[in-house]
């Protein structure tokens, strides 16, 4: 059963609403009761509940945050990115500060604080009252607290670069605050993490960490070393796009703590990879938390609230014998046509991945699949139709999000070895990887051999950048690892290049058949579709039907231009802008960079 966020019986004053100077000055409620609530190991874990509930705002990570952060990539996109909208802007790379799906004083900006603040009162709370030790209950939820303070701030500065840092709860005289730099902010909360490490216990050693919905030690050191390679990474900063010259966040340094981390990890055994790429996200849309598995945290969602499916999922035009979440759910967004054909055609993830049709109009509540548009795909790793819960909410599924999960442990362990100490010392993660997601009839060719043959930092390097994208396609997780490689630009203009060819069939895309052929299988819902394969251009028998595979719709140019909005560089605006009625409301404090 899915864990259920509480919501504290805690005052935290709202770092967004107006209030007197007086009234901050004066002891809120919490604060006198604070002495009672961080001493005792059951009010606590009350408050740290707390922490959690700007996760499921209704404009918070639930319908803003998750919805539009990560799109587009050279995997990834809005799937109506050629409207013009402000929807398609945050996607496109040209959201305004006062862009009608974010300006507004309750949106992620407003609940990534209040979460923020809601943890800097129990952190103060359980370090001045609780003893909080290692081994001990409250000393379990110190670390978890500081944890989740610091997926609200990965989350800020991923978004949006240099924000204010607040590492202790709103006084009067910090009401208003100006950005500080990103590097004080990843110093504080990579350290933070490292304290987190040793005061949470590894996934299923206690009741705690026996599911995935509350944090463990190897969630915590994973993090810590995705963070190390962020922040090493190359990013935009006001005087443009570099690395930190902050010595304590070079590569050398950052690297060797990611790959230590990441190291510690995979040696406790305390988290694997499921054995097969789809049974992982089939037991992810059938809502196993069990900790120890490939899933390491997940943002949790109870069931009438999130919105993982009802964006993502292969769409659903009504309500059906899967759901009834209502009329055109899944599909917002979807792999680029390309992906598919990326893909080697043995790899296994690629049909998990990558689904080209939606299910059609129910007839007697019972609808069939039915072939797209070349152009327009959908994740497959969100289902409806693998979920073993019926979603009857018309407005969220509750489906956590996997917020991290074993495989990037992997390659951030491939990725620093070969920085620090070539690529032999990266092969055997990469082998890890590949060995998941091709048959053993063919491992010793796509896994050993292909491995093998990388020899250089630089191929290795340039497989580890191909690699994530066949593993995470669909996570979102693309767009901030080509901002750290420094590569946005430069993959999105090859995306474009690679879709336009795909569309005529040129280049790389030469072999892609024109036309798919299709019938029905025995249960009369689910497609025999033969022809998505290259080379596969003769009809397969009379019993199937010949379906046009061309790019429909928006006119080709106008929707793969819109990959980015034309007239806009994506290397500067890898963020997005401060929404204004924030501006407005700091007292002159903040303000916007890069030009917006």
């Amino acid at each position: 059963m899915k864990h259920k966020i509480l919501i504290a019986g805690m005052f935290v004053a709202s770092l967004f609403s107006s209030c007197s100077d007086d009234y901050l000055d004066a002891p809120a409620q919490s604060t006198l009761d604070e002495s009672v609530i961080f001493s005792s190991p059951g009010l606590a874990e009350g408050a740290i509940d707390g922490i959690k509930v700007p996760f499921a705002e209704t404009n918070s990570y639930r319908g803003r945050f998750l919805p539009f952060y990560g799109l587009n990539t050279d995997t990834e996109w809005y799937n109506s990115s050629q409207t013009v909208s402000d929807a398609s802007d945050l996607c496109t790379y040209d959201a305004k500060p006062n862009n009608s799906q974010m300006n507004t004083t309750n949106n992620a900006w407003a609940m990534m604080y209040s979460g923020i603040e809601r943890a800097n009162v129990c952190i103060r709370g359980l370090r001045t009252y609780g003893n909080p030790t290692p081994g001990s209950q409250l000393g379990y939820l110190l670390g978890e607290a500081l944890t989740l303070r610091a997926i609200y701030y990965a989350d800020l500065l991923k978004t949006w670069g240099d924000v204010p840092a607040r590492f202790e709860p709103v006084s009067n005289a910090t009401l208003y605050i100006e950005k500080s730099s990103r590097d004080i902010v990843y110093k504080q909360i990579i350290a933070d993490l490292g304290e987190a490490a040793t005061l949470v216990p590894w996934p299923g050693e206690t009741a705690a960490t026996s599911n995935v919905e509350r944090i463990n030690k190897a969630f915590v050191k994973g993090f810590r070393a995705r963070l190390a390679m962020a922040a090493s990474g190359f990013q935009q900063y006001p005087d443009g796009i570099r690395r930190s010259t902050d010595p304590e966040l070079s590569v050398g340094n950052m690297y060797a703590l990611a790959l230590a981390e990441s190291r510690s990890v995979i040696a406790s055994g305390s988290a694997h990879l499921e054995p097969s790429f789809e049974t992982f996200w089939k037991k992810y849309n059938q809502e196993y938390i069990t900790a120890g598995g490939e899933s390491l945290w997940e943002l949790p969602f109870a069931d009438g609230r999130g919105r993982m499916l009802f964006t993502f999922a292969v769409r659903h035009t009504t309500n059906d014998q899967f759901h009834a979440n209502g009329a055109n759910r899944g599909g917002t967004a979807g792999p680029l046509p390309t992906v598919f054909y990326d893909y080697d055609q043995a790899d296994t993830r690629r049909d998990v991945t990558c689904v080209p049709y939606k299910y059609g109009t129910a007839v007697n509540n019972v609808a069939k699949q039915e072939l797209g548009a070349l152009n327009t795909w959908y994740f497959g790793k969100y289902r409806y139709e693998w979920m073993t819960r019926f979603v009857t909410s018309t407005n969220d599924d509750g489906v956590n999000k996997i917020y991290m999960r074993y495989a990037e442990v992997l390659l951030i362990a491939a990725e620093a070895a070969n920085e620090l100490e070539g690529p032999s010392a990266a092969a055997p993660y990469l082998k890890e990887i590949r060995r998941r997601a091709f048959p053993a009839a063919v491992q010793a060719v796509k896994v050993e051999n292909y491995v093998n043959a990388l020899t250089s930092k630089e191929s290795m390097l340039n497989a580890l950048v191909e690699e994530n994208k066949f593993e995470f396609t669909g996570e979102m997780e693309r767009k901030q690892a080509l901002i750290r490689w420094n590569l946005l630009k430069a993959k999105l203009d090859e995306a474009k290049v690679n879709m336009k060819n795909l569309a005529d069939r040129t280049g790389r895309y030469a072999d892609v058949p024109a036309a798919l052929y299709y019938k029905y299988k025995a249960d009369n819902v689910s497609l025999d579709i033969y022809g998505l394969n290259r080379g596969e251009t003769t009809s397969p028998g009379t019993d199937y039907t010949q379906f046009a595979w061309t790019w429909t719709g928006a006119a080709t140019d106008t929707k793969i231009n819109t990959l980015y909005k034309p007239g806009v560089n994506p290397d500067n605006r890898q963020f997005w802008p401060i929404w204004q009625v924030f501006i407005d409301g700091s007292n002159g404090k903040l303000t916007n960079d890069y030009s917006y």
